[in-house]
């Protein structure tokens, strides 16, 4: 029996949880701003706060699947986004 590792668990959450969950996000607001054909300053930084946590996930994704990642640091990310997820949760359903 394969067990998951810490590693596997962290990427499949941002491949198949945070990372689509971020693509919606930013369809959603890109939709917002065409609708009206301007974004406000805080839809502007939102954006860029979207994408940055979008490219930082891509960016843990490799390093995981080349190894650059060791298991500390996997296991600090794992929980600090299982802790933000819960705090979710239990509030709303936004990221």
């Amino acid at each position: 029996m394969n067990k998951i590792t810490n590693s596997e668990k962290l990427k499949n959450f941002l491949n198949l949880e945070l990372l689509p969950d971020l693509e919606i996000a930013i369809d959603e607001l890109f939709a917002t701003i065409d609708k009206r054909k301007s974004a406000t300053k805080d839809e502007r930084e939102e954006l860029d706060n979207l994408r940055d946590m979008r490219s930082d996930c891509l960016t843990i994704v490799e390093d995981i699947e080349r190894g650059e990642i060791d298991d500390e640091e996997v296991d600090a990310l794992l929980d600090e986004l299982m802790e933000i997820k819960s705090e979710k949760t239990k509030g709303d359903s936004d990221i």
